[in-house]
């Protein structure tokens, strides 16, 4: 199956108190692009979490937003500095002593001078907070490939149908080409006889020309690389995987023959059935832009 390189997925996953919330977004992008967004503290999980990724993404601008939440109480401690409630104590009996002034400090005013007391946040058992973000990874990330696989359903379907007017489409070239040199031939006899009147003219000239015009019109090679470009498609799809880039290369190739049709033939209706190959193939070329 294809993926599509659209994809959302979220999960929230909450052990011992702890919640990590993730939500995952992605667009088209040439290669992998990844952008994570988590909180500072946990910043240092950035490298796990894109190892993480490469598991089950190969292509596409990911967007992924990591929310954490801690129940336990446990976040900050009280920190009671005695140095530093010592040093506002020895000056502060130094200034009463030295401005003769009256002594007044108690506990309760000591205790709310600057440092005095401190919230100090507390470590972090990394292994544990990994065990609960791993599982809301995941959650997410399977989500978030259910989600492309869908779409690229979609997308396979898609490609199917506009791949079967183009062999149509082909088919139909291949079908008028040997016409156009009967029609060609044709035309020349009555203009050479017109031109003559009615004079018996070399059957030879009449081969020759008529062989130097098959020549500069003849696609058959461009027909077979048609044919064997679509059937390389049809069997990209069935086989899956990621295989945007691949289809992206042959999309290419497609166009070029598709253009060198248009180039040789100087018939209306091959004309008109090479711009509409010529369309379908753009429209191809912008569906697979949206495979992984």
């Amino acid at each position: 199956m294809i993926k599509s390189m659209t994809g959302f997925g979220r999960c929230e996953v909450m052990e011992n108190d702890r919640k990590f919330t993730v939500e995952l977004k992605s667009v088209n992008h040439r290669y992998l692009d990844v952008n994570i967004k988590i909180p500072k503290k946990l910043g240092f999980f950035e490298s796990a979490i894109r190892a993480l990724l490469k598991e089950y993404i190969q292509r596409g601008k990911v967007d992924i937003f990591i929310s954490y939440e801690d129940f336990t109480e446990e976040d900050f401690a009280l920190k009671y500095n005695e140095e530093v409630a010592a040093s506002y104590l020895k000056y502060l009996n130094q200034m009463a002593k030295t401005f003769g002034l009256e002594n007044d400090i108690r506990v309760s005013t000591l205790s709310r001078f600057p440092e005095v007391f401190t919230m100090e946040e507390q470590s972090i058992d990394e292994k544990e907070l990994w065990k609960i973000l791993e599982q809301a990874l995941r959650g997410a990330l399977e989500r978030f490939v259910e989600s492309r696989l869908s779409e690229g359903e979609r997308l396979a379907a898609d490609l199917n149908d506009k791949l079967e007017s183009m062999m149509e489409y082909v088919d139909f070239i291949e079908e008028r080409s040997p016409l156009i040199v009967s029609e060609y031939r044709k035309r020349l006899e009555e203009k050479v006889k017109e031109l003559f009147d009615d004079k018996q003219i070399e059957e030879s000239r009449i081969v020759t020309e008529v062989t130097i015009y098959a020549d500069k019109i003849c696609v058959d090679e461009e027909m077979v690389r048609l044919k064997s470009h679509i059937e390389a498609m049809k069997k990209a799809l069935s086989s899956g995987g990621s295989i945007g880039r691949k289809m992206d290369f042959i999309a290419q190739e497609m166009n070029r023959e598709a253009n060198t049709i248009l180039s040789k033939t100087t018939d209306i209706e091959i004309s008109d059935i090479g711009i509409n190959l010529k369309t379908d193939i753009e429209k191809v070329r912008e569906q697979i832009q949206n495979i992984e």
